[in-house]
């Protein structure tokens, strides 16, 4: 038995299938809107970065030169020393209760995450326009501020990928739920 509450959910449900269902049709070819993608347009969001370092472009960013870009694009969100305010907090944090507060450096288990992140969604207000270089090197400030590399430095797509979070192992162990076993 339906109810009133129900119908809008039903309505969307029924609309996806319907579209799904179609076979052998695109939406450009049966609504008239949109056009395929050729690769060019989708190399431009063929940017994901594997755990292990796959996707990382060439490019090379140290401590020093992260601090710079990170104090011109990035403290006005995160804090000059990434302790957040107004946006998310990037340093220190525990994830152990009862003061979980999940950052970078207490919660991320790959150094890569960090890069893919940045390199896809900040600065907020324009995701996608920092160079590689400045990636890796805000990257290695970040991880710096963390305390999990030495000022010295340098992240690339060697280094990256062999940082060793805190929480690598984190996500790895039996569900505690009673119910899961």
């Amino acid at each position: 038995m339906s109810t009133p509450e129900r119908w809008p959910l039903a309505a969307v449900a029924a609309l996806l299938a319907a579209c799904a269902s179609a076979p052998g049709s695109s939406t450009t070819a049966r609504y008239g809107v949109g056009a395929p993608l050729g690769d060019r347009e989708l190399a431009g969001w063929n940017i994901d970065v594997g755990i292990d370092g796959e996707g990382l472009p060439p490019g090379r960013g140290s401590v020093a030169e992260g601090k710079k870009v990170y104090d011109a694009k990035c403290a006005a969100c995160h804090g000059a020393k990434g302790q957040g305010n107004p946006a998310t907090r990037l340093v220190g944090g525990s994830v152990k209760p009862p003061s979980v507060v999940k950052t970078v450096g207490s919660f991320w288990p790959y150094a890569t995450t960090l890069y893919d992140y940045v390199n896809r969604a900040m600065p907020w207000d324009k995701p996608q326009s920092l160079r590689p270089d400045e990636v890796y090197a805000v990257s290695a400030y970040v991880l710096y501020l963390n305390g999990i590399v030495p000022e010295s430095s340098v992240m690339d797509a060697a280094t990256l990928p062999r940082v060793r979070m805190p929480n690598r192992d984190g996500f790895t162990s039996p569900d505690p739920r009673p119910d899961t076993q």
